[in-house]
């Protein structure tokens, strides 16, 4: 499969623990907060397209954040291989997958999806996009609003931090975010044991 990615974040630090979580809840309605190239979405596509139908959303604005533009990542083309790698793997997969591609700022994005009326609808959701910690927070919450109970949230880059400038902003990271809802949503979270690159929690209640 001619799948294109300038980097290996995904395989490096998600693949080995999702290899044994996403066989074991076996999502059908999947969310993704922060796309890029369609690494995640892609593992998801090939791993439960195989035996399933699945809805996937993937949100992104492919403008970059902070630390993409001050490397000069070049976002259009980012967007163009999102587009080529969703594209591929959904043609080889024998089940119908249906990707819904919602260009956008996430907090707009998914107060729209609530509005729409799917308030509890996906059973896996991924929070990858911006490392500002107000927006990580909003994701947070817009987030679980939007997951079943019993479904999965999970927050990439939990011990990310700015090696671009000389002193590192505490709130241009998600750490803080992803402590202060998990404190404030503890009652209704169960959070799993996993490498802590990644936070994984389990929807108990709304």
């Amino acid at each position: 499969m001619n799948l294109q990615f300038s980097v290996s974040w995904f395989d490096d630090v998600a693949r080995p623990v999702w290899d044994q979580l996403i066989p074991q809840i076996n999502p059908s309605r999947l969310l993704e907060v922060g796309s890029y190239e369609g690494a995640s979405a892609c593992y998801l596509i090939q791993a439960l397209g195989v035996s399933k139908s699945i809805e996937l959303y993937c949100v992104d604005t492919w403008e970059g954040g902070v630390e993409h533009q001050q490397a000069g990542i070049p976002m259009s083309d980012i967007e163009v291989r999102f587009d080529q790698n969703v594209r591929e793997v959904c043609a080889r997969v024998p089940l119908p997958v249906e990707v819904v591609k919602c260009k956008g700022c996430s907090d707009r994005v998914l107060a729209q999806l609530l509005v729409e009326g799917k308030q509890g609808y996906f059973d896996f959701i991924y929070i990858d996009g911006s490392h500002q910690a107000p927006d990580v927070l909003c994701d947070a919450v817009l987030g679980f609003r939007l997951l079943k109970i019993g479904g999965v949230i999970v927050f990439d880059d939990y011990l990310w931090r700015e090696h671009a400038v000389p002193e590192s902003d505490p709130l241009r990271c998600p750490k803080p975010a992803i402590d202060a809802f998990t404190n404030l949503y503890f009652r209704k979270l169960d959070i799993f044991r996993a490498p802590l690159y990644q936070l994984y929690a389990r929807k108990l209640t709304d």
